[in-house]
Order: structure tokens, then C-alpha cells, then sequence
């Protein structure tokens, strides 16, 4: 093994644990939201630039196989929506995936704490009434339920 080879696990160790100093000093949680959104953000407008080149049309196995949407149908629409800009086509694309989006990209400020709290009863809960919402709204989105 070369000098050069050894020096990245040693590299990767002091950056891990500057990085863990960082985030739990006093602006730490700031700190993860930033980076967190910061990297969320140059993603997608990558991903946004890409799909404009190339659609690769309906990714949903459910939808593309039987032309009924998922309760997760429109969430790669808001990600490649709010890298082009869009953030009102994002926003009808699938609310509760945006939603879903900021609880996770603001968990540093004890969103986070609050979640793991609850029972996995309460939290079954709240993700089966998200999943209904959002079906519903995917639902009357593609026109299978009447306006």
C-alpha cells in the first residue's frame, strides 16, 4: 500500500470527526439543515437538467403497467420540478412528498426527536393517513376520481 493509499482512511477519519464537531456545536443544527438542502438542491438540478435531455417517461411500475398511480406517484415530478424551478407543478405533483421533504430536511431542529418519541403505533398511523392522502390526491390528480 502507498503513502497516498493510507493517507485517505486517516483523511476520511479527520474529516468525519471535524464534521461531528461541527454539527454538535451551537449552530450544528443549522449546519446539517444547510448542508442537507444544499446537496438535496445541486441534485436535483442536475437530475432536472438530465431529465430534460433524456425522459425516461413513467418510472411507477404500478402506474406504467396498469395506468392507476401509486401513493408515491409524482415524487420524482416534485424532485426534477423544484430543479427546474417549478416549485407550483412540484406542489401539485405530490404535496405530501413535499411536505415529507421539508419534515425531513428540518429534523436537526427536533422535528426528528419528536418522531422517534411516538409510539410505532402512532407512527404507523401517521404514515398510513399520509400514504391515503396522498393516493387520494394522486387519484383525483390522473382523473380516476370525479372533480
Amino acid at each position: 500500500m502507498s503513502t497516498s493509499e493510507a493517507a485517505v482512511p486517516g483523511l476520511f477519519r479527520a474529516m468525519s470527526t471535524r464534521w461531528a464537531e461541527l454539527t454538535s456545536a451551537r449552530h450544528g443544527a443549522l449546519l446539517r439543515v444547510l448542508a442537507r438542502g444544499g446537496g438535496a438542491g445541486v441534485l436535483a438540478i442536475a437530475l432536472a437538467e438530465l431529465h430534460a435531455k433524456d425522459d425516461p417517461g413513467v418510472l411507477c411500475p404500478l402506474r406504467r403497467f396498469t395506468g392507476v398511480p401509486c401513493p408515491g406517484c409524482g415524487s420524482t415530478s416534485v424532485f426534477m420540478d423544484l430543479g427546474a424551478g417549478h416549485v407550483g407543478a412540484a406542489i401539485a405533483a405530490n404535496p405530501v412528498t413535499i411536505l415529507v421533504g421539508i419534515g425531513l430536511l428540518f429534523a436537526p431542529f427536533g422535528g426528528g426527536a419528536w418522531w422517534w418519541r411516538q409510539s410505532a403505533r402512532r407512527q404507523n398511523t401517521v404514515i398510513a393517513v399520509a400514504a391515503a392522502v396522498s393516493w387520494v390526491w394522486q387519484l383525483h390528480r390522473f382523473g380516476f376520481l370525479p372533480s
